[in-house]
């Protein structure tokens, strides 16, 4: 197991050549790259929507992406109490559709707060924001 540095930098310091570990630090690097797709695969599974993995148990993964999704729901709705009110009771039913409607969550939770009021909004479950007057109409007749 390696720290994540490169096969050379290793070699180095064991005093050997980068020919002797040359093979091994591809074949590790592979290794990298292999989990990191199927990492990939799975988080896109949990929260996209995606295809499951091979060898995945489909119930357990729908329980841990109806997990993910509440627990985005929760934050969102402290966040933005304006849309967790407006959405009223069917809030849980509400973020699920929202949830489904995008590929994935945007970076971040205050986007995705600001994100799921739009989508309310859009559908007429959220009035526009009042606006604010500016500062010099204050001073018009």
């Amino acid at each position: 197991m390696t720290d994540g540095r490169p096969a050379e930098e290793l070699a180095e310091e064991l005093g050997e050549t980068g020919e002797e570990l040359g093979e091994a630090g591809e074949e590790l690097d592979e290794a990298r790259r292999r989990l990191a797709e199927a990492q990939g695969r799975v988080v896109a599974a949990l929260v996209a929507g995606a295809e499951l993995p091979r060898g995945f148990d489909p119930e357990r993964m729908r329980a841990q992406a109806s997990s993910l999704v509440a627990k985005r729901r929760g934050i969102v709705a402290r966040i933005r109490p304006d849309a967790a009110a407006a959405a009223g009771p069917d809030l849980p039913a509400a973020f699920a559709a929202y949830a489904r409607f995008r590929s994935e969550p945007p970076p971040g939770y205050r986007a995705d707060a600001d994100d799921f009021a739009a989508w309310l909004r859009e559908r007429g479950r959220l009035p526009d924001p009042p606006r604010k007057p500016r500062w010099w109409s204050r001073f018009l007749p």
